[in-house]
Parts: C-alpha cells; sequence; structure tokens
C-alpha cells in the first residue's frame, strides 16, 4: 500500500472513532468557563486531568505560556491568570 493511502485509511479511521466519543468534562467551579472558551479551540479538556498529577502552580504557568508563546494562543491576560488559578485549585499536583 502506498504511504499516502495508508496515512488517509489511518486518518479516516482515527476521525471515525472518535466521532462517538462524549465530551471531556472539567470541574465546574470558577474559572472553567475561561479553559473552555480558550483551551478547548486546540485540544481535549482531558489534557487538564491527564497533567494534574504532575503540575502545580508554576508547572500550570509554564504550560499555558507555552501555549501562548509557541502554540500561538489567542489568550487575554485576564484568562490567563483565571486558568492559571482554575487548572491550580482543581487539577493542581498537591492542591
Amino acid at each position: 500500500m502506498r504511504p499516502v493511502v495508508a496515512a488517509l485509511l489511518l486518518v479516516a479511521l482515527g476521525g471515525a472513532a472518535r466521532a462517538d466519543e462524549q465530551p471531556v468534562a472539567i470541574a465546574q467551579a470558577p474559572g472553567h468557563e475561561a479553559v473552555e472558551n480558550n483551551c478547548m479551540a486546540c485540544h481535549s479538556l482531558d489534557y487538564p486531568r491527564t497533567n494534574a498529577k504532575f503540575l502545580d502552580r508554576k508547572g500550570w504557568q509554564a504550560e499555558i505560556d507555552k501555549m501562548v508563546k509557541v502554540y500561538g494562543a489567542e489568550i487575554a491576560p485576564a484568562d490567563i491568570a483565571t486558568i492559571v488559578d482554575y487548572l491550580t485549585k482543581n487539577y493542581g499536583a498537591g492542591e
């Protein structure tokens, strides 16, 4: 099978598997709207739960800074503080 055809097949099968995925629910706490409105544009909301055991406030701040500076996420400065607070309080390591 040609590499291009194989790649297209994998993409098609992966998309079909995601079609029945249920939305990821995050903690309903102050700041969850900022996370949903800003973070879901680029990735699943599984990310906070997956990384909760590793990231403290400093780690979450670094992650959000990376999303803005490296990946170009357009997050308002006020939302950055809200998101970091939310992630630290609800998904922070040792919190």
